[in-house]
């Protein structure tokens, strides 16, 4: 059997290595357009000069040494009916399965000037030359549009590099579709102490320049942002998913991507899609949704791997917890805010647990706020936020398996936890629970 993958980033690697560790005797070539892969979210912190570059750089083993074939070339053109992959220099490739592994592209919106020279993404190495090039050569302001996980870090970094930072945000808070505006006030007050001029509800209207960006023409205030030749303006304001070469064939493709079933199976026989450039459902409520992070790629590329090696299995959809930090704030995400649960048709409740990260007598306390969202007619967990000092990864994910196993607020009032004086809060309680006994007391007064 022969299986090409066209990409090289989570979700191809991860398929990639699941076929080659199970069944070496299968044919896998990985076509990948850029030199390196690169771990993408660590790119902030090339630029605040806490990483290396070189050391963001995915090794190529991770494909060759499981017995892959790594074409590093550009994939142009798929026949799905002689099951052949075109390259722009490598020439052609047949396949029995074919997993497409795209990824998606920094988008850009389409406003005046946004075409000048001195505007960059964040997703790439290339991205990271551009933004490099700028620093070095002098840069004194940056403009980061988009307030989300990257557009955030991004801030840090370039405040941290001595750049006189904007961060500008269209909707009322920072991190919108991670935290609702209650917990997000604690990243935004992190954010302006730090010295970054965050503007919300504002929009970028125009970029205004010759060759550069010279002026940035704002909505909500009187103010223009007036740039020099080497600052930067720096879009992180979403994705989309890469599928150009794709848009005149019969693949179903909609606007989150392509379409995939439960196994990763495409409309079109013996093609998958797994990772940013796939399209899939909620796990919550089985609607579609955006899901493009790297823990979704890596699941669907075993699913879709599994799938290939003979196996029946299904992946469930997209719970999205995620994770970021600013300075001396971690913050996290999963299932639904409030705001989106409302939009997808939910009642909610919600309810905040308040501790500290240790027993209040050791040193080096600090803050944990935790938020469950529970639908008020099942009484299940659909969402869960945490901003905390630390030990914010652990929580977000006991609460997305508490929605993938569909918990109520009583299992988690249940929920049987640990102590220790340098590790957690007190025995007498826990934010978690703290939270869904709040949730629970509040249904027993509303229901007398």
């Amino acid at each position: 059997m022969k299986v090409v993958v066209i990409g090289g980033g989570p979700g191809g690697i991860q398929a990639t290595r699941t076929i080659k560790m199970h069944n070496p005797g299968i044919d896998v070539t990985v076509i990948r357009p850029e030199p390196y892969s690169v771990i993408y979210c660590a790119l902030p912190y090339v630029i605040e000069n806490l990483v290396d570059r070189e050391k963001i750089r995915k090794n190529d083993e991770l494909v060759t040494g499981v017995g892959a074939t790594l074409i590093k070339d550009k994939a142009t053109k798929v026949n799905f009916d002689s099951k052949t992959v075109y390259t722009e220099k490598s020439g052609t490739f047949s396949y029995d399965k074919l997993i497409i592994a795209t990824g998606a592209n920094p988008f850009i919106p389409p406003i005046p000037g946004n075409n000048l020279r001195n505007i960059a993404t964040v997703k790439t190495e290339n991205d990271l030359e551009h933004i490099l090039k700028y620093l070095e050569s002098g840069a004194k302001k940056a403009v980061i549009v988009g307030a989300g996980n990257i557009g955030i870090e991004m801030a840090v970094a370039m405040q941290e590099r001595g750049l006189e930072t904007y961060l500008i945000e269209m909707q009322n808070r920072v991190l919108p579709n991670l935290l609702d505006k209650d917990f997000s006030k604690y990243p935004e007050e992190d954010i302006r102490e730090k010295g970054i001029n965050l503007l919300l509800n504002t929009k970028v209207e125009a970029l205004e320049g010759q060759k550069y960006v010279e002026k940035v023409i704002l909505s909500t205030t009187d103010k223009t942002i007036n740039l020099g030749e080497h600052d930067l303006v720096i879009f992180a304001v979403g994705v989309k998913a890469n599928v150009e070469i794709f848009k005149d064939t019969n693949l179903n493709i909609d606007n989150f991507g392509i379409v995939v079933d439960a196994h990763m199976r495409t409309n079109i026989e013996d093609v998958y899609a797994v990772g940013d450039v796939a399209s899939f459902i909620s796990f919550i409520d089985k609607k579609p949704i955006g899901g493009k992070l790297a823990t979704n790629a890596v699941p669907m590329g075993k699913i879709a791997a599994y799938n290939i090696l003979g196996r029946n299995y299904k992946y469930q959809g997209f719970i999205n917890g995620a994770i970021t930090k600013t300075v001396k704030w971690r913050m996290g995400g999963t299932g639904f805010t409030e705001d989106v649960a409302k939009q997808r048709g939910f009642e909610t409740i919600s309810a905040v647990g308040e501790t500290t990260t240790r027993f209040p007598i050791i040193p080096g306390t600090k803050k944990v706020y935790v938020k469950l969202i529970a639908d008020k007619k099942t009484k299940k967990i659909i969402g869960g936020q945490v901003v905390a000092g630390e030990g914010v990864p652990g929580r977000i994910d006991t609460i997305s398996l508490a929605i993938q196993n569909e918990n109520t607020i009583y299992d988690l009032f249940n929920f049987s936890y640990c102590a220790q004086p340098f590790q957690t809060f007190f025995p007498a309680n826990n934010a978690i629970t703290m939270a869904a006994e709040k949730l629970i007391n509040y249904f027993e007064k509303t229901n007398k």
